[in-house]
């Protein structure tokens, strides 16, 4: 058990709670000041955003939220909860309201984009900022085939929830330096997902990828697509790990066709888990950028 009572060292914030329909939602909520939204995707969690909430607090509110499934949020059974996009963006929706955050700086990673900007053009009056990072918002005409055999029917139930090879197969995958992926750190992003039950909502986002129109998702990444201009004219940092063989750098040249004025940060030693391969330096880029736009002075940020 040592290696779990490592990773929670590394993952010092306290557990704060909040219903969203019938289940418990678990998020961080440290700092206070402007706040920054963190939204993660699969097979992450809010511990994902450890050195960035570390970072952050000491001169923002930094909010971490656990999507329904994932971390340490409630994990309710296939049949009593949908695991579709559309739950996914009204949950961040009722999650920001309940809260009351305004002039939000929202940094989003993976499927944190789609839902995250999926909120944020419902009320783009409530977001002062977008940080975005190997996500997307729009759909897509490719996918890669490890992906595709991940979405195989039965197959992807033995292998995602039985043997759970899809959040240990992005240990690997997901990064340049797996030398950074410690034990701790390890331990720290497997912890949620620690049983077939407690699997189905990684199993649930590759499900719903929506590559063809008859999808039950199509339609709603494809309403979250045609509403990004609302949010031209919002300050947009991209930050990109230029090896991740999921999200490519032609996503990136995607969310400047949206945002062409956005500040970029391609790293070309970082892959899908840039948080992983490069937190220092993502940590430094956010810092500033978030300072930036509220006006003060970047201080060394905090770890």
């Amino acid at each position: 058990m040592k290696s779990d009572s490592d990773w929670r060292r590394l993952y010092p914030f306290a557990s704060r709670w909040i219903t969203l329909g019938s289940w418990r939602c678990h998020y961080v909520d440290e700092g206070a000041g402007r706040p920054v939204l963190l939204v993660h995707g699969n097979p992450t969690w809010s511990f994902y955003w450890r050195e960035l909430i570390l970072a952050l607090r000491a001169d923002c509110r930094v909010v971490a939220i656990d999507h329904i499934g994932c971390g340490l949020s409630d994990k309710p059974p296939e049949k009593a909860y949908p695991y579709t996009l559309a739950q996914r963006i009204a949950d961040l929706r009722k999650f920001i309201e309940e809260l009351d955050l305004r002039e939000i700086t929202l940094v989003a990673h993976d499927w944190g984009g789609a839902i995250g900007l999926g909120a944020a053009v419902a009320f783009p009056e409530r977001v002062a900022a977008l940080v975005l990072t190997n996500t997307a918002a729009f759909r897509a005409t490719t996918c890669p085939l490890r992906i595709r055999l991940c979405r195989i029917p039965l197959l992807n139930r033995l292998a995602i929830q039985g043997l759970n090879l899809f959040a240990r197969a992005a240990l690997r995958m997901a990064v340049l330096h797996p030398e950074r992926i410690t034990a701790p750190v390890r331990a720290g992003l497997l912890a949620p997902y620690n049983s077939w039950r407690n699997r189905v909502a990684i199993r649930r986002f590759v499900e719903d990828i929506p590559l063809h129109p008859t999808h039950p998702s199509y339609a709603t990444l494809a309403e979250v697509e045609r509403e990004l201009t609302s949010l031209a004219s919002h300050p947009v940092c991209l930050i990109w790990g230029m090896r991740d063989w999921c999200f490519t750098p032609q996503f990136l040249d995607r969310f400047l066709e949206y945002f062409p004025r956005a500040e970029v940060h391609r790293l070309v030693d970082a892959g899908h888990y840039l948080m992983e391969d490069q937190p220092e330096l993502v940590v430094a880029i956010v810092h500033r950028f978030v300072h930036q736009i509220g006006g003060r002075p970047a201080s060394e940020p905090q770890t």
